[in-house]
């Protein structure tokens, strides 16, 4: 059943990626990248990766996803004020797609499907694991980077902070 189910969401992962390629209107084509990074996300939580499945939503689908669909929304994108692309750009495009096609026939030869790679330790890749080293043995570190984090947010406020008009 798992194994069916990693090739049924690799295939919606395909698929959704060749729509964000070959979709017309740039919303839809976010939208679509939205939906296969919540595919990517599947395929971490049935790799046992947690903590990247976690990420994988909150930053890229949450926030880069968001800010993607601001700025396409903020854009006035109109084909009369987008400029032509000239038949160079056109051919380097082509041959960069024909790079990208030998180079995935190439791995697609050496990729040996007779030993499927097992994981010998199965709690590998869980948030509790990953709490536990990030909290023992990497704590100062941790910390440092958290004060590192919050002094540049009180410094972004403070930038962002209109000064009071003393004289009127």
């Amino acid at each position: 059943m798992s194994i069916s189910l990693f090739y049924f969401i690799a295939f919606l992962s395909i698929f959704f990626s060749l729509l964000v390629i070959f979709s017309k209107n740039p919303v839809h084509s976010v939208l679509y990248l939205i939906i296969t990074f919540f595919t990517f996300t599947i395929h971490y939580i049935l790799l046992n990766a947690q903590f990247l499945a976690i990420v994988n939503f909150i930053v890229y689908m949450g926030a880069i996803m968001v800010l993607f669909l601001f700025v396409l929304m903020l854009l006035n994108l109109n084909k009369e004020s987008e400029p032509a692309k000239s038949n160079l750009l056109k051919i380097a495009g082509v041959v960069a797609g024909m790079c990208l096609l030998v180079t995935l026939v190439g791995s697609m030869k050496v990729l040996d499907t007779s030993n499927p790679v097992v994981l010998q330790n199965q709690n590998l890749g869980l948030v509790k694991n990953l709490g536990k080293v990030l909290f023992s043995e990497f704590l100062l570190p941790f910390e440092v980077s958290s004060i590192l984090l919050l002094s540049a947010m009180v410094g972004a406020v403070l930038l962002a902070k209109k000064e009071p008009k003393l004289y009127k």
